[in-house]
Parts: structure tokens; C-alpha cells; sequence
């Protein structure tokens, strides 16, 4: 039996949004759930509005690994062009009466050179459906953004773990990017009164609605369960 499903996670860029605005295109420090739900979307050919997301979200717990943090970069973004109403253009007028061209201006945020190991824990049935569909995506995987495309597969494997810092300490699964490295920074799903709350639990696909779950941070040391709750 298996309970848990590998993705690595490792790109030039990556970008999950936490509390993404038109103006400011955020990123989180590292892949969120709703995220993730998606690419496992995009594997089964699922559209983004599709009600079988809120459903994922609500079997599977996730735990990710920090290998490699990256770092943060920032990207000034504009979009614009004369919109057709009848086929007729509209838009702004100028002082002159001609149709001026709107842009619109936005502010975009990326990690540079990431590297993460996602665990996902569910039942056996699905995580067997899902380990096959990441391997055979009907829908290109991107991690983010659709100009975020991985470096490498992104699938890293199956296991049975009785939970995921287990699952998470096992090295196996990823490279380990930086072999120096003596810990690891781990973000892991958890009880209410275990940790803080953070708003990427998919709850309506179609009006792009998340609910809360709660998560921890722990250290975990390098192929070794020595483990440090740093928050929580």
C-alpha cells in the first residue's frame, strides 16, 4: 500500500501567489496548496474551475520541503491595447478625440532558482491515480505561472509513511540540492492548535475562493528525524 506522492519542484522561475492583486503579483517563500492542486489539475486535465479541485484539496494533506530557497526577483509587467466593442474599437479618448492606448501596469514576483520536495498523503486508490496522471499530464505542468516550466520531471516517486515529516526526511525522493546544508526548512499540514493559518485550502473553484488549513514550520535535519518545531 502507498499513502504518499513525490513532487520536486525545480526551476529557473517559480511564483505561487498567496495574496496575489492585479497590481501585485505576490509569491509565497513556497509552493501553496492551491497551487499544487492545480498542477495535479493540469495533470488530469481538469479545467481551473472544475469542482473535482475542491475535492483534491480535501483528501490530500501536503507538506513541502525547503532544498533550496532561491531568491526573490521582481518583474515590472505591462499589458494594453485598444479593446473591439462590435467590432468597433473603444477606449480612452485623448485631448485630440483619438482612442489612446491603455496599459495596464503590474508588478510581478518570482523565486529565482528554487528547489522544493512536495509530499502529497491520501488514500491509496487516489494517490495511485495521481502518481500515473503526473507522469502522463494531459495539461503541460507549470509550477505557478504557465511561464514557469520545470527543469526537471516533476515526478519523484511514491511511498508509505506514517506522516509527512517522515515522509519529508526521507532523502531519497529529491537531490538535496545543497549538500551542506545540515537542515532543512519543512512546512507541513496540521492540527488547528498545532500552527498558524494560511488561506490556500481550494473551497470554490469557480469564483477562486480558498478556505484556511492550518500549517507548521519545522527543522528537520538532513536524512537524520532529528526534528525542531521552530513555529506553531
Amino acid at each position: 500500500m502507498i499513502n504518499s506522492l513525490f513532487l520536486q519542484l525545480k526551476a529557473p522561475f517559480q511564483a505561487w501567489g498567496l495574496r496575489a492583486h492585479w497590481e501585485q503579483r505576490d509569491t509565497a517563500a513556497e509552493p501553496t496548496k492551491s497551487a499544487v492542486i492545480g498542477l495535479i489539475g493540469c495533470a488530469l486535465g481538469l479545467d481551473r474551475r472544475d469542482d473535482r479541485l475542491r475535492t483534491l484539496s480535501d483528501k490530500l494533506r501536503m507538506g513541502v520541503r525547503v532544498d533550496q530557497q532561491g531568491t526573490r526577483l521582481i518583474d515590472y509587467h505591462t499589458t494594453g491595447g485598444v479593446k473591439l466593442a462590435d467590432g468597433l474599437p473603444s477606449g480612452v479618448l485623448n485631448a485630440k478625440g483619438e482612442i489612446k492606448r491603455e496599459t495596464d501596469v503590474s508588478y510581478r514576483h518570482y523565486l529565482v532558482d528554487a528547489a522544493f520536495l512536495v509530499v502529497l498523503q491520501g488514500e491509496s486508490e487516489l494517490i495511485e491515480e495521481l502518481a500515473w496522471a503526473v507522469q502522463h499530464p494531459i495539461y503541460p505542468i507549470y509550477l505557478g505561472r504557465k511561464a514557469c516550466v520545470p527543469s526537471e520531471p516533476v515526478y519523484a516517486g511514491v511511498g508509505d509513511y506514517p506522516d509527512l515529516i517522515t515522509a519529508l526526511s526521507d532523502a531519497k525522493h529529491s537531490s538535496w540540492p545543497n549538500h551542506n546544508q545540515p537542515h532543512a526548512r519543512c512546512i507541513v499540514e496540521c492540527l488547528p492548535h498545532e500552527g498558524n493559518r494560511q488561506y490556500d485550502q481550494i473551497w470554490n473553484p469557480k469564483a477562486r475562493r480558498f478556505a484556511a488549513r492550518t500549517i507548521q514550520t519545522i527543522s528537520i535535519a538532513t536524512g537524520v528525524a532529528e526534528i525542531n518545531t521552530l513555529e506553531g
